[in-house]
């Protein structure tokens, strides 16, 4: 049941992210920011601890799930450390997830030929 959950949940937020793409002129980086700042701000409201808890990764792996992370790092180091924990906060927690994502980018260029558009 816990793959059915991720599945539905993670499912209807790649769906709105592709109505967006769909029904606006919004380019995809305008899109992946409105993700991640509507994790922010769900995260801020308490809406979306309750829905990572009861989607785990369905709602963790989406980009809206990277925006909580970030919240919530920040304001465990702004408990912690007070106003620099805004700058530290968001770096630690995320610091894992960006590493894999630049380390196998890179592996993957290096076994595939990237073809570059002029």
């Amino acid at each position: 049941m816990d793959y059915v959950k991720a599945f539905v949940v993670g499912g209807i937020i790649c769906v709105l992210a592709q109505i967006l793409m769909d029904k606006t002129k919004l380019l995809p980086g305008r899109i992946m920011v409105i993700l991640v700042c509507t994790g922010v701000v769900l995260g801020a409201l308490g809406i979306y601890k309750p829905l990572l808890e009861f989607a785990q990764c369905g709602a963790s792996v989406p980009l809206t799930g990277f925006g909580y992370n970030l919240w919530k790092g920040i304001t465990e180091a702004v408990d912690k450390d007070g106003f620099i924990g805004l700058f530290r906060g968001g770096f630690q927690m995320a610091a894992v997830g960006s590493s894999a994502a630049l380390i196998f980018g890179y592996i993957a260029s290096l076994i595939f030929k990237p073809k570059m558009t002029k």
